[in-house]
């Protein structure tokens, strides 16, 4: 790798040592700067040729240096003809002024080293493109290397030097004198052009007779670069020393056979004896057969043989040549029209111009670029020429890489692309740039799409024209994807918008939503909920095309899987709009049907994804409830589980710690205790009526439940004003609610043995003294059956009601016996005895219907007791004091009394 940089270092610091070495000192450096070695060219190929600007304009030049340094061998005199030579020819050129001459920016400048002048920019010689390198760089640059000639090319170049022929001969009265193709220059457009006048001769009469042109002999002592080439040269320059105009179109004969045979001339001169290889040539000439010139295309292989012919007088001359078939090319035709372009009035280039992009696809892309391209953008400055030239530019841009374009074509597109006047050229314009727009996007830096391209459109669609607008909103969705979101969201979309609002033109409004609807997958969701959807609902018009075209957008963006429209917009904004759309009196059958069915899709989405919604809701609403009641359950369970967790933790610790004897006894006694009650079977009413000791048992119990609803209603109603502090303290295990004396709460006996401390209860009361199984009346959990257990006194002699204070009657409160005489009807011979078994597969009295809710009801579950009585941990009372709360709400475990020994004391006594 160091290797190939010191070579390349080494190669650029030679170059540039030729340079300084080749031009130091010569005043044409004071006003161009010298660049890099291209070519070579001039008699002997003696001129190196580089490329250079003007410093004071930076207007592009090729600078002709003859290096001295080439002449070094020759003897003083030599070196001061070949320098006389040299510099004839360049003031020579330097007088003449054609398009079809190389054309002198600088005269020619002697230094001490070299001598120099300056011309239009040049390509390289035709001997250089033909295969001659001789005093080239090192390395051969590429350009010229690869460079291939087209026939297109070949074609017109030849039909070039034969047009400045034509000017020299017939205009100037000279003879060229060293027609070859080192004395072809190709200039950087590709056009052919002749210098090298060196050997030029003037014709000696006046204008208007025979032109008679002076002719040297040959002196074969003189340098080469004192002598034409012989190669190219016509025999009676050497044979008869005589020359005329016929002499250079023989030349012209030599330099196409060479352009058609690779650079080879026809015949090889022997410089040592010139005159014998001259008299061959003519023999050969005189008998010049088709073989020799079968490289020679055939439609111009007998000019070609005609001008190589040995009599002067047969050859065409110039004039003739340029008329000849084989130059009536189309692309010849088009290269040379362009060439005069410049003669041209406006309606000659408009007409060609209309007709070039049908030629253009015929050209080699290297001569479009090079001939066509530099003089299609000088017509830019011509603002009526423009809408015809910048068709054909674009078709060109088309063919070109995106470095070409940007190098090659963009920088004059500049103006053009701001151009506004005349109004008509304007107009014209902007519709051919946006039949072009993706070309332009595709192939213009974001820089200048954004300064240029794009300001451009938005001023498309604020025209006055409607066919500009019109065009424009159709290729927008054409090429939408190429402009940046930003441009397009703050400056494209609100023009389109204005258009649609602000036109007096349908189409122009239809093609506005179109190109809305087009560019929707452009667009974010919510800039087309937020900014499209209710501009849709701004329109005024209601035609038909209109119509369609709002539900086009509609459609559209309710169906993209980007966008979509939310169940929200669609009843709030859009269904609202649509369905009165739909029923316009303008639309028919087939229109209508398109709402319809949209709408009905819009309606079946609304529907789904609500009721989906509804469905998550009610789901997550039953999950809350159901860890509402796990978390209410499990605070019940917890203080058993925390009792059972106690009674876990104490047995554990006596099964660790070491117990006496009476503690084990204890404990063993309590386990055979609590296993009792376990396998205790539920306790069933007795069937037999109660039989008192000394009168006759009367039936009771119609006139019991009879007025058992005001006794116990009026206690309730007692019980309210101390609800505060009686049920505060209510344990879990349950209340026992007893009708007894307030004084000393001892067991009573009323007339007939019947005690008043009678215990019932409803769902949520349980004895006292007994299991929750021994209900007087069943809850809404039981069979619906009301059970009731009269239990005289004298068989709970440890009964003792807790919190009765709160449960005490008006009567129980009174120091008087009380008052029996409403039952005395119990035992009349019209009220038949009713037995408790009886009793208890009755339905529920009217006392308690009053209390329990029919079964199915809302409130079958609630309190009977009133919103104040809340008994934790039985089920059926709400904690809020609703006496209609929702059972599931509060669970209840199977059993959460805990054992006693009072308890189990009762059970001895009413069971044994």
């Amino acid at each position: 790798m160091e290797s190939m940089l010191n070579k390349l270092k080494s190669t650029v610091t030679k170059v540039t040592a030729d340079v300084t070495s080749a031009v130091m000192g010569n005043p044409v450096t004071r006003e161009f700067d010298v660049g890099r070695h291209i070519a070579s060219g001039g008699n002997g190929l003696a001129w190196k040729i580089f490329n250079g600007t003007k410093k004071s304009t930076k207007q592009e030049v090729a600078v002709f240096v003859f290096d001295k340094k080439l002449i070094d061998k020759y003897q003083k005199f030599e070196k001061d003809q070949i320098i006389d030579s040299l510099k004839r020819g360049v003031q020579q050129l330097t007088r003449l002024r054609h398009p079809r001459l190389l054309t002198v920016q600088h005269p020619l400048e002697e230094s001490r080293d070299c001598l120099a002048f300056c011309t239009e920019p040049v390509c390289a010689s035709l001997a250089n493109v033909l295969g001659s390198w001789d005093n080239l760089p090192s390395p051969l640059p590429s350009d010229i290397k690869e460079y291939k000639l087209y026939d297109v090319e070949t074609k017109y170049g030849l039909l070039q030097v034969s047009e400045g022929l034509s000017f020299l001969h017939s205009s100037v009265k000279m003879v060229h004198g060293n027609i070859t193709p080192e004395n072809i220059i190709l200039n950087k457009s590709g056009a052919w052009k002749i210098m090298g006048f060196d050997f030029c001769i003037q014709s000696t009469n006046p204008s208007e007779q025979e032109p008679k042109f002076p002719c040297k002999e040959w002196d074969p002592n003189l340098p080469s670069l004192c002598l034409p080439n012989p190669e190219y040269l016509a025999p009676e320059y050497i044979l008869s020393v005589s020359c005329e105009t016929a002499s250079d179109m023989y030349s012209l004969g030599a330099v196409m056979y060479a352009v058609f045979n690779k650079g080879k001339p026809i015949f090889e001169v022997n410089k040592q004896d010139i005159y014998k290889s001259f008299s061959r040539q003519l023999d050969q000439l005189s008998r010049l057969s088709s073989s020799t010139l079968q490289n020679i295309p055939e439609e111009v292989r007998e000019h070609v043989k005609l001008l190589l012919n040995v009599a002067p007088a047969v050859r065409p001359d110039a004039d003739q040549m340029t008329k000849i078939p084989f130059f009536d090319d189309v692309g010849a035709m088009t290269l040379q029209y362009f060439d005069s372009l410049f003669q041209r009035d406006n309606l000659q280039k408009s007409q060609f111009f209309k007709g070039l992009p049908k030629v253009l696809p015929k050209l080699p892309k290297r001569v479009i670029i090079q001939r066509i391209l530099p003089c299609l953008t000088s017509e830019f400055v011509n603002p009526d020429m423009v809408p015809f030239v910048l068709p054909n530019v674009l078709l060109i841009a088309e063919e070109c890489t995106k470095e070409e374009y940007i190098r090659l074509i963009l920088p004059d597109l500049g103006p053009v692309f701001k151009q506004q006047e005349p109004i008509q050229a304007s107009n014209m314009i902007l519709l051919i740039f946006l039949q072009k727009m993706d070309l332009l996007l595709t192939k213009t830096p974001p820089d200048e799409i954004k300064n240029s391209v794009l300001p451009m459109v938005y001023r498309a669609l604020e025209a006055p024209s409607i066919q500009i607008q019109e065009l424009c909103l159709n290729i927008i969705p054409t090429f939408a994807n190429l402009i940046d979101y930003p441009s397009m969201k703050n400056s494209l979309i609100p023009r389109i918008k204005n258009a649609c609002l602000q036109t007096s033109s349908l189409a122009v409004r239809v093609n506005s939503l179109v190109c809305l609807g087009k560019i929707l997958e452009y667009l974010d969701k919510w800039f087309v909920l937020d900014d499209i959807l209710p501009f849709l609902q701004q329109i005024p018009s209601k035609e038909p095309a209109v119509l369609m075209g709002i539900l086009g957008i509609y459609k559209c963006t309710f169906t993209h899987k980007k966008l979509g429209i939310t169940k929200e917009q669609l009843a709030g904004k859009v269904l609202p709009h649509l369905i009165p759309l739909s029923i316009e009196n303008n639309l028919n059958l087939n229109q209508f049907n398109s709402f319809i069915c949209v709408i009905k899709d819009m309606l079946n989405r609304l529907e789904a994804e609500h009721k989906t919604k509804l469905e998550q809701l009610h789901f997550c609403f039953f999950e809350l409830k159901q860890i509402d009641k796990v978390f209410n359950t499990s605070g019940t369970d917890l203080l058993t589980s925390t009792s059972d967790t106690k009674e876990n933790e104490m047995s554990s610790k006596q099964k660790k710690a070491s117990l006496t004897l009476e503690e084990k006894q204890k404990l063993a006694k309590e386990q055979e205790q609590a296993q009792k009650l376990k396998s205790q079977q539920p306790l069933k009413p007795q069937a037999t009526a109660i039989t008192p000791p000394v009168k006759q048992t009367k039936d009771l119990t119609d006139t019991l439940i009879d007025n058992m609803s005001s006794l116990t209603s009026h206690s309730i109603n007692k019980a309210k004003v101390a609800s505060s502090n009686s049920f505060s303290s209510v344990p879990s295990m349950g209340v026992g609610m007893g009708f007894s004396s307030p004084i000393d709460n001892t067991k009573r006996n009323i007339t007939n043995g019947l005690n008043p401390t009678m215990g019932f209860q409803t769902a949520g009361f349980s004895m006292g003294a007994g299991p929750t199984t021994q209900n007087f009346f069943s809850g809404p959990s039981a069979t619906g059956t009301t059970k009731m257990n009269i239990v005289p006194t004298a068989n709970m002699p440890n009964y003792s009601p807790m919190n009765a204070a709160s449960a005490m009657s008006p009567l129980t409160q009174q120091n008087r016996p009380p008052d029996m005489s409403a039952l005395d009807n119990l035992f009349g011979p019209q009220k038949p005895k009713v037995s408790m078994k009886q009793l208890a597969q009755q339905k529920s009295s009217q006392w308690v219907n009053q209390f329990v809710p029919p079964q199915g009801s809302p409130s079958a579950s609630s309190s009977v007791l009133g919103p104040q009585m809340n008994m934790i941990g039985q089920p059926g009372f709400g904690i809020q004091g609703n006496p209609f709360f929702a059972p599931q709400n509060f669970a209840q475990p199977a059993n959460t009394m805990t054992n006693s020994s009072s308890a189990s004391n009762d059970l001895k006594d009413l069971f044994g």
